[in-house]
């Protein structure tokens, strides 16, 4: 099954790319669009300058329609981690904590140093049981996990949180999106979540330096509560932003990879986003299909139905450069190999894979 999308992206016949956790591809038409836009945005008689506010407000307002948030609920940055570290700014300071052990550093290590009281869950097949386990004893006031995890592609039941809300409806649950969207529908609005956090430079393909924040209501109101209550001493040059906004949005953006970020959602929804999520499913069930009969899979995937994009294939550091030399783009990662299908890839690509495997990897 060859890719109808591959024809959109610069992929040289040599490579095999399947390091997508890492960074994702840019399509032709994002280039063409950025490179157009970079020369006229420095051109002396341009007035993209004076459009900064009505860019900024077309990307909210995509980002709100692609993902089912209001435009209002929806705050640009420059990549997770900044976005990340205004909501924990904003929490209360004696709310407690619930983490996954070895989560992503950028989710785990700010959230301990801003020195929340925090507890860790146990990372394995069993992930939701565990997490309702530790809910029962630790009382948690925030949930903070990775959608999926970038080591092995583990990726939360997203019914498991839907359930999750309805049983803990003042359990405030976050979530790192990075590694996620873009792979998969998803509706924030009846997902449970209350935050889901992204950079845009992996699976939706928009290159870096650009970010975003999805929020509830309820979390909303919760953020800076004092500073809200006290607005009226805030310059009156700001009086028509929020204080989220502000605290979100402190500077300037950049409109360039803001715009990138809006383009590659509108050309996801010109394809047909639900169109290419069904491609890109068939091709991971059959790369999960055979990766687990070599038995190079995690027992924590081989035990777990939900499946990301992302595989962890467990052979030896050693033979990095081997598959390298092969023209295959992965990365080492945790105890093994870590790979990523993406909409640009195809059989080609897992059959490549697998030959590789079969004949140079011992």
């Amino acid at each position: 099954m060859s890719s109808p999308y591959r024809k959109h992206f610069d992929i040289a016949t040599e490579v095999t790319y399947l390091t997508t956790p890492g960074s994702g591809l840019l399509s032709r038409e994002t280039k063409a669009w950025r490179a157009k836009r970079d020369r006229d945005f420095f051109d002396s008689n341009s007035n993209l300058r004076e459009q900064q506010g009505a860019t900024l407000d077309a990307c909210r307002a995509t980002l709100g329609t692609f993902f089912n948030c209001p435009s209002q609920n929806v705050f640009l940055s420059s990549c997770f981690s900044s976005a990340f570290n205004a909501l924990l700014a904003g929490l209360p300071k004696q709310a407690k904590v619930l983490l996954l052990n070895n989560d992503y550093p950028s989710v785990n290590f700010p959230t301990i140093l801003s020195g929340f009281e925090h507890q860790f869950v146990t990372m394995d097949e069993q992930l939701e049981a565990n997490l309702l386990d530790t809910i029962a004893t630790f009382k948690p006031d925030v949930l903070i996990l990775s959608i999926v995890q970038y080591i092995s592609g583990l990726k939360i039941d997203l019914s498991f949180i839907q359930e999750l809300k309805h049983q803990h409806p003042d359990l405030l649950i976050v979530g790192d999106g990075t590694q996620f969207l873009g792979t998969e529908l998803f509706n924030f609005t009846l997902s449970g979540f209350d935050a889901v956090l992204s950079s845009g430079y992996k699976w939706l393909m928009a290159g870096f330096g650009n970010g975003f924040v999805l929020l509830s209501e309820r979390l909303k109101a919760m953020l800076y509560a004092n500073i809200q209550e006290n607005y009226s001493f805030l310059n009156n040059q700001w009086m028509n932003k929020s204080v989220v906004q502000l605290c979100f949005e402190p500077g300037h953006l950049d409109t360039l990879s803001h715009g990138t970020l809006q383009q590659s959602l509108l050309q996801l929804e010109e394809w047909g986003f639900a169109e290419t999520v069904a491609y890109t499913q068939k091709l991971i069930a059959d790369a999960r299909a055979e990766l687990s009969d070599r038995k190079l899979l995690l027992n924590s995937i081989v035990k777990r139905r939900p499946q990301s994009n992302i595989f962890n294939i467990q052979i030896d550091h050693d033979y990095y450069q081997t598959l390298l030399d092969e023209g295959i783009k992965c990365f080492p990662r945790g105890s093994g190999i870590r790979i990523g299908f993406h909409l640009y890839n195809d059989h080609s690509d897992l059959e490549k894979l697998l030959y590789i495997i079969d004949t140079k990897v011992k």
